[in-house]
């Protein structure tokens, strides 16, 4: 199965920490949208041989679409690529989008999936963040589409300067109040050229705290997991069952396609990507050429992007694929690297699978880092 991911590059205000692409200015809309589907239907000779098992509305913030708009992108799938019989159909939202009335709309189509962009139950950390919703509309949208909707993930960001444990702790307790099956979690993190970067470094916010941050990772993996939830990659938590279709397909190496400005696609041996630009996007489009460019991967390349993901989840790095696709040369070394990782706990190596203890989770990225091949 392969994916198919579409992104959505308009927001009604931008923030403060994300660095995603994306317009507040709205007057290309409609003609974004006919552009997206156009792409759909230029691009669709590189899925002849592929079903597809997901599509993905990601951005910017889909949900700014209307009903009939993502219906339409939707239909235009279907109509020129082979999709599966249950396809996993994701929107990301955000709670001020989601009217009762939204919700309603959006359960009758073929999305099947929300992805509602809370980050916390608390208007200090909204505004900090310079959110469009407030807490009473977090709580307010999960309410209303938790009675159409069985398939609900959530974002949550911990590590906010001025979030204490206790705080922390209530985001959590307040999520599992609504019984969503799915978290994604994730560390504030300080991106370059970013509103964020800059009230930092004038004073105007505390920059976050790698302590305080592990702290609060430790917290939500034993909450969750306590709660049923299966830690099954580094930010994300699923029941049995409600694990992403669409995420997991990236992190076990599945082909996909994206598209609209600024999407990555994946073939298995190239990676390609649309220009970060609406003008420039809708001006190739218009004209018939795809506005993207194309890396082609080396063997190294392809070996670093296995360790990298694998490590992040519970599947982990198979010592058997290693040497079936890079040669006994990459599983040696990979051996080699990971001893200090593995006689200080923070790996394990099982039926020649290596992953993340609980004690090196948090630390997962740098790891991967040490054991890619330069």
């Amino acid at each position: 199965m392969s994916g198919i991911y579409i992104h959505i590059p308009f927001c009604k205000q931008a923030c403060h920490y994300c660095d995603f692409h994306f317009s507040t200015n709205f007057k290309k809309k409609d003609d974004m949208v006919a552009a997206l589907a156009k792409e759909l239907v230029l691009r669709k000779h590189e899925f002849t041989d592929q079903k597809v098992g997901t599509i993905y509305f990601g951005g910017g913030t889909p949900s700014v679409l209307s009903a009939s708009e993502i219906n339409f992108l939707i239909e235009t799938v279907y109509r020129h690529f082979d999709v599966s019989d249950n396809p996993e159909i994701t929107l990301e939202a955000n709670p001020d989008d989601l009217s009762d009335e939204k919700i309603l709309e959006l359960s009758e189509s073929k999305v099947n999936r929300l992805s509602i962009g809370i980050q916390s139950f608390y208007d200090e950390d909204l505004k900090m963040m310079n959110r469009a919703h407030n807490s009473a509309e977090a709580e307010k949208s999960l309410a209303e589409a938790a009675k159409h909707f069985d398939n609900i993930t959530i974002d949550l960001i911990y590590g906010i300067p001025g979030m204490d444990d206790e705080r922390w702790k209530t985001n959590i307790k307040t999520a599992l109040s609504f019984g969503i099956p799915h978290v994604s979690a994730y560390a504030l993190t300080v991106e370059p050229k970013t509103a964020l970067k800059k009230m930092i470094a004038e004073g105007k916010v505390n920059a976050p705290k790698d302590e305080v941050a592990e702290r609060h990772f430790r917290i939500l993996t034993e909450s969750l997991n306590h709660n049923g939830f299966v830690h099954y990659e580094l930010s994300n938590f699923g029941k049995p069952g409600y694990f992403s279709r669409n995420n997991s397909a990236y992190w076990l190496g599945k082909k996909y396609l994206g598209i609209g400005p600024s999407a990555h696609s994946f073939d298995g041996k190239s990676r390609s990507w649309n220009v970060a630009n609406n003008s420039l996007y809708l001006k190739g489009i218009a004209s018939g050429e795809l506005p993207s460019e194309t890396e082609f991967l080396s063997e190294k390349d392809r070996y670093n992007e296995y360790v990298m993901t694998g490590l992040r989840t519970i599947w982990g790095i198979s010592l058997e694929k290693v040497e079936q696709d890079f040669g006994s040369d990459f599983k040696g070394y990979l051996l080699r690297e990971a001893q200090n990782f593995l006689s200080e706990g923070l790996l394990s190596l099982e039926n020649d699978v290596l992953k993340a203890t609980p004690k090196g989770k948090f630390l997962t990225d740098g790891i991967a880092s040490d054991l890619f091949w330069v």
